[in-house]
Formats: C-alpha cells, structure tokens, sequence
C-alpha cells in the first residue's frame, strides 16, 4: 500500500506545489494574469477530459500498468520543463502533468480496493486521503522553498525524480493485479451504473466536499484579509484546514470498518459539519476564519474516505477504474464548480453570500434526507406471540 500512498502524495504535491508558485515566478513564462489562469486550467482541464477515460483503461489492461505509465509520464513531464526552460514547454509541461496525474490517479485508487478487502476499505482509503491531504499542505509550502531557492526548474526537476522514484518503488512492490472478466457493456448500460443513485449519491458528496475544500482554501485568505489579518494568520488558517482533513480521515476510515459509523451517516455529517463551517466563514475576525477552516477540514475528511469506500463497495470489482475515474471527474467539477459559483455570487452582492449559497446547497440534502425519514410512519409491529 506504501506506493500508492506515495502515489497520493505525489498528485497532491505537484498540483498544489506548482499552481501556488507560479504565479511568483519572474521573467517571460507568466506574463499577466490571463496567462496564469491559463497554465492552472490546463492542469484541470486534462484531469477533467482524461479521468474516466484512463480509469476505463485501467479495467480493460489492469490498474498497475496504467499507475506506472502514469507515473513515468509524470517524471517525464516534469523533467520537460526542467531541461528546456522556455514558456512554451512549460505550458507542454503542465498538460502532461495533468494527463499523466489523471492515469495515475484513479489506477491507485482502484488497487486500493482491488488490494483489500471490503471490511478494509474505510481505513484503507482514509490512509490514501490522509497522504493526498499532506500533500495538498506541504505543496504550496515545500513548493516556495524550492522555488525560493532555485527557481520554477528545480520545483520541476524535484517533482520528476519524485514520480520516477515512486514508479520503480510501485514497479517492485505492488502485486499484479489482472483485469477482471467483464461483460459487454452498452452506452446504455454505462449511463444506467452511472446514473445509479448508489453512484450518484456518494459522487455528489464527494463533490461537494472538495468545492468546499477549494473555497475554503481559496477564499478564507481573502476574508481574513479583509479583517485586517496578515498573511501569516491567512496561511496558517488554510494550514489548519488541511491539517484538520487529514487527521480525521483515517479515523473515519477506521470507525467505519469496525461498524462505529455508517457511510450514509458519515457523509451526512460531513455534509452538515462543512456547511456550519461555510457558515462560520461569514463571522468576521480570525475566529470566523479558524473555525470555518476546522469545520470544513473535519467536515471533509468524513465525507472523502466513505465516499470512496461506499464506491468501491458496490462496484462490480471488473468495473472499479471506470468508477473510481468518474468520481474522481465529479471531484474536479466540484473543484471548479465550489470557487466559480461562490466568486458569482459575490461578485454581484458579497463573499458573505457566496458562502451562504454553498452553505445551503450543501446542508439541503441531508436535511431533506432527515425530514423525510422523521414523515415517515413506523412500520407496524406484528402480533405478539403467546
């Protein structure tokens, strides 16, 4: 399991390491701000087309051969820009980046559930989300270091000896694991699995988690900004946030193969959990922002581990790369869709709404869940034997 850890750590770090640097970077690469928004679509943007098309791949050849040609093209990539160091392999760099990482991606994911057991799946994906999360925070830090010290190159050249180090490091420990039979599948049957509410519930969840998770990250510094608080304050409330989601996943992981949490129960309270911190994202001062980020942090690492684990529990095990590239596709949306309908709102009346929206949009599900299940009448209880 190490390798796919490793493989985790190595997507997280690299979308975030780069994406919160480049825009520091000197010279001719990033020239305006329509160029920067540019270089972080396109990481995006092939993550979002690519996703279930590798996952699919990944049912058909295996996930271990999709995972290392992932990861080699990663190394490859990254060592691109490296080398050349013009703007025009950067953009190069960063697309095939974001192709490689959707190989990668959901084909470690599927042999996390193809390498344990179902009474194993809520640690094993709480362990795989803790390192993404460690990720996701070092990277913007690590990142700076690097970038501080020897420019965007070095940044690049660290990413491709890590992906290649975590290509051999997966070549030599885990398992085959061949393709499974399948049947034939139409585009009927396809759009009938994926519009399955077993699929769509959890999907959406696990959307509405990382929209949550991209607002919190992207827009707590400017609330806290606005409340007059330095950028030290800002980063260690989005710190806080991170660190939050990753120290709860495992632990939800845990309760949920030892029978403590149930999923659907989990992930309500996850949604309801991350909700209250939007809401709290509206009070002013650096409390609003510390408790909003602990909310949606802990709020997200319930929902992110049983999502998944709910996925790949009623998957067909023949089917597991195209579900797990699907949702991760319903993640990106929901990393994209989170910011975009948050920064609408705002823009025509102010932040304090944008977070409200998300807020309501979240909490409406498991709320009209709990209404109706309070409506409905007990079932009648049978006779008593004498």
């Amino acid at each position: 399991m190490w390798p796919l850890y490793a493989a985790a750590f190595t997507t997280a770090f690299g979308a975030h390491g780069i994406a919160a640097n480049l825009g520091a970077l000197s010279g001719d690469a990033v020239t305006s701000l329509m160029v920067l928004g540019g270089l972080l679509a396109l990481y995006d943007g092939a993550e979002v087309l690519l996703k279930p098309v590798f996952g699919t791949l990944a049912d058909r050849v295996g996930a271990r051969p999709v995972l290392l040609g992932g990861l080699i093209a990663f190394a490859a990539a990254s060592a691109v820009y490296a080398v050349a160091d013009s703007p025009g392999w950067l953009w190069a760099a960063r697309l095939g980046q974001g192709a490689a990482a959707s190989a990668f991606s959901p084909s470690a994911s599927t042999l996390v559930a193809r390498l344990n057991p179902a009474a194993k799946h809520g640690r094993a994906f709480g362990s795989y989300g803790f390192y993404k999360s460690i990720g996701y925070t070092l990277g913007p830090l690590l990142g700076g270091v690097l970038v501080w010290a020897g420019g965007l190159r070095l940044l690049f050249t660290v990413l491709a000896l890590l992906a290649a180090g975590v290509a051999a490091w997966a070549g030599l420990v885990v398992p085959p694991v061949p393709p499974l039979p399948r049947a034939r599948q139409t585009l009927a049957d396809l759009a009938r699995r994926l519009t399955d509410p077993g699929f769509l519930r959890p999907t959406a969840a696990l959307a509405g988690a990382t929209a949550a998770l991209s607002v919190g990250v992207g827009f707590l510094p400017v609330s806290g900004a606005a409340a007059g608080l330095g950028t030290v304050a800002t980063g260690a409330a989005v710190s806080v946030l991170a660190a939050c989601a990753a120290i709860v996943q495992p632990r939800t992981g845990r309760a949920l193969d030892t029978g403590r949490l149930t999923a659907r129960t989990g992930i309500g309270i996850g949604l309801l959990t991350t909700a209250a911190g939007l809401a709290c994202a509206m009070l002013p001062g650096l409390a609003g922002v510390l408790l909003a980020a602990a909310l949606i942090g802990i709020g997200t690492g319930l929902i992110t581990p049983l999502g998944f684990a709910t996925l790949a529990t009623t998957t067909p095990p023949e089917r597991l790369g195209q579900t797990m590239g699907s949702a991760e596709l319903g993640r990106e949306l929901g990393d994209a869709g989170g910011p975009l309908l948050v920064a609408s709102i705002a823009t025509l009346a102010t932040l304090t709404y944008g977070y409200a929206a998300l807020a309501l949009l979240l909490a409406a599900c498991p709320i009209a869940l709990l209404v109706a299940r309070l409506r409905t009448p007990p079932a009648p209880m049978g006779k008593p034997h004498t």
